[in-house]
């Protein structure tokens, strides 16, 4: 599912609303998440899952065309675990 098909579904689901606010809304709970993220804090959606930060250490690579020492600064990685209804229900 992308996020056009993520609009549609809200806007068929709240007929209240126009395909313009239902972009909104999604829109806004993206931008919650991300502005949160950022900030290090965690989000979870019950039954959902749980979205968090991982910090990742610098390191050196390699790049993969000529094989050359690259060095990659350490950074932070968003990572997700799914909730328990969530993985429930992928594996009935």
């Amino acid at each position: 599912m992308i996020r056009s098909e993520l609009v549609a579904a809200v806007a068929e689901t709240h007929p209240h609303l126009s395909a313009r606010e239902a972009e909104r809304v999604v829109g806004t709970i993206f931008e919650s998440i991300i502005d949160a993220l950022a900030d290090g804090r965690r989000v979870e959606l019950r039954g959902f899952g749980a979205f968090s930060t991982r910090a990742r250490d610098s390191r050196t690579g390699r790049n993969p065309r000529t094989g050359e020492a690259v060095h990659v600064d350490a950074k932070r990685v968003p990572h997700f675990k799914a909730g328990k209804d969530l993985r429930e229900r992928l594996n009935r």
